[in-house]
């Protein structure tokens, strides 16, 4: 029997072209929401929301650099007069830049890939929530999921120290909009996804994946999908009186 419990919500994902925002874009759809889709590769956000439409699903999508205010309030704008008020948010839209499938070490880094790390990985977070919380607070309810990652409470070496600040500094944003949206109906949780099959995967060699399944409790990496089905509960009627949590999608690797 096929789960509707987000039937009549207007959902909104960021770095919905592929991997992870692709499932959970899926995922919601399948699971009746109006979903509206944000990334900045026009072809590959554009397909999939052929592909939901030709599904009967309700789909819109834009074009928009999550880094900048006004293309997000554009798009925020152009999204909600085709689908309706939104009133789930999903930050997912990520970077974490490798150079011949390494990370640049802190003393090699350009300045200007940091600052593009954290345009996109926080301040598009903060741009999106602050181009749709006015309305969640008119309507007196909304559903907010930040993406970090177990970089942002752990070292990770496959990734630079940009990428692990911007994951870190996520977890304190979506606790302190836990804190200021609670009274206004609205949760706000972040997910911290472990290493997950995605085409980023390739960049990394076998054997550090491997390395990663065997510090796993559960002996494998995870699925684009459970980061989805873990999204779509953080915002549903299932969980209305949980709000600035962290939610691992690791199999237990933090507790190495």
């Amino acid at each position: 029997m096929t789960n509707l419990r987000h039937s009549g919500r207007t959902v909104l994902v960021t770095g919905a072209g592929g991997g992870i925002g692709a499932a959970i874009a899926r995922l919601y759809c399948q699971e009746g929401a109006r979903v509206a889709l944000v990334d900045f590769d026009e072809k590959t956000v554009s397909e999939l929301a052929r592909q939901l439409i030709d599904a009967d699903h309700v789909v819109a999508w834009a074009k928009a650099d999550v880094s900048d205010f006004a293309q997000c309030s554009r798009a925020c704008v152009e999204l909600s007069e085709q689908l309706g008020p939104i009133d789930t948010l999903i930050n997912n839209a990520g970077v974490s830049p490798k150079h011949k499938g390494v990370p640049a070490a802190i003393w090699e880094m350009d300045p200007q890939e940091w600052d593009w790390v954290v345009g996109i990985n926080l301040t598009g977070s903060f741009n999106l929530a602050r181009a749709l919380v006015p309305g969640m607070v008119e309507r007196r309810f909304g559903r907010i999921v930040n993406m970090s990652s177990v970089a942002g409470s752990a070292y990770l070496p496959i990734v630079a120290a940009h990428y692990s600040a911007t994951k870190a500094a996520v977890i304190g944003f979506t606790r302190h909009l836990a804190g200021e949206l609670g009274p206004h109906g609205i949760t706000a949780n972040a997910l911290a996804p472990g290493r997950i099959e995605t085409p980023l995967l390739k960049s990394v060699s076998a054997e550090a994946n491997q390395s990663v399944v065997d510090e796993t409790p559960l002996r494998r990496l995870g699925t684009p999908l459970e980061v989805a089905k873990a999204a779509c509960f953080l915002t549903s009627n299932e969980s209305d009186f949980i709000t600035g949590q962290v939610v691992d999608v690791a199999g237990g690797w933090l507790m190495r």
